[in-house]
């Protein structure tokens, strides 16, 4: 097989990895539970925030994924994840930075 045809088939193998991976959007027919309340201490520096936690979809029921600290970036704007309704379920999409 020539590299043109291996490129793109390694290359989704590799994004399958990730959570954005070449997989179809998984739609959760049930809603998640309300959101939990975190007990947020004082930030490590004045440069982080804190990313709230959230609730992931194992296959078949909710685990809940604790907040963390993180550290901002300069000229970026953190968008939180969150599950969004779409086609009669929830879809998750991913927390991720933005330009400003």
């Amino acid at each position: 097989m020539s590299w043109k045809v291996l490129a793109p088939v390694a290359a989704c193998v590799l994004l399958s990895l990730s959570t954005a991976g070449c997989a179809d959007t998984v739609v959760v027919r049930t809603a998640p539970p309300a959101e939990r309340v975190e007990v947020v201490g004082v930030a490590p520096s004045g440069n982080h925030f804190w990313v709230h936690g959230h609730w992931r979809w194992n296959g078949g029921g909710w685990d809940w994924v604790p907040g963390h600290w993180d550290v901002r970036r300069a000229g970026y704007n953190w968008i939180p994840g969150h599950w969004r309704p779409s086609g009669g379920g929830w879809v998750w999409e991913e927390g991720h930075w933005a330009g400003a």
